[in-house]
């Protein structure tokens, strides 16, 4: 079976995303992951987006859709993937289509913009031992303490609600618009994310065997 998972940043879809490709036996192939396995194996096309990043520049979608197309030929994903963060735009979508490939189901975790907001700048990170807590899913045993090694727990940048809301506006200005694209095509699922994985996780595997 062939996946995509979309969602807005804090909404889950990764942790979803693992968990079915587990259940399927399939990988699961993040955007984020494959650039950087292409650049430390060279290939051509991590070569070419190695350039990009040191220039300090994103990676151009053609050099992405190249990173792809050579990860969705290797053997493993001959029973099927699922991809995480890629197409994030309709001209990658486009793309993907272009190259022959056939998506069986497109799984949409929604979450609310105030609930992500709430989610994401709650977290706080230890920066020594990279411990990771929440003000009130996972609290500390003392406030704003670590409990591995009594290090002053801190809030990452991305985690900042400023830059929560500045990821979720992208989001919405540029990959929300692959909803009615896949809708179009008949294989949008839509999961509520809830407010316990396990839940969200049940909804999301009832979508997959739709």
């Amino acid at each position: 079976m062939k996946i995509i998972f979309l969602g807005a940043p804090g909404a889950g879809k990764g942790t979803q995303a693992e968990i079915v490709a587990e259940k399927l036996a399939i990988p699961t192939i993040s955007t984020g992951n494959i650039i950087r396995e292409a650049l430390r194996t060279g290939t051509p096309m991590g070569l070419k987006a190695k350039s990009f990043i040191e220039a300090g520049q994103l990676v151009p979608d053609e050099v992405v859709i190249g990173i792809i197309r050579d990860r969705l030929v290797s053997d493993d994903c001959a029973n099927g993937f699922i991809l995480d963060g890629f197409p994030r735009t309709i001209p990658q979508a486009e793309a993907l289509d272009e190259m022959g490939i056939a998506i069986d189901k497109v799984i949409d975790i929604e979450v609310a913009d105030e609930r992500i907001v709430a989610r994401m700048s709650g977290r706080r990170v230890c920066p020594k031992c990279g411990a990771t807590y929440h003000i009130e899913y996972k609290k500390p045993a003392v406030d704003g303490v670590c409990n591995n090694c009594s290090e002053s727990l801190i809030i990452r940048k991305d985690d900042e609600p400023e830059t929560v809301l500045e990821r979720l506006k992208i989001y919405h200005a540029e990959t929300e618009p692959l909803k009615d694209y896949y809708a179009k095509k008949g294989i949008l699922r839509m999961v509520e994310g809830q407010e316990e994985v396990a839940d969200t996780t049940a909804l999301t595997l009832k979508a997959v065997e739709e």
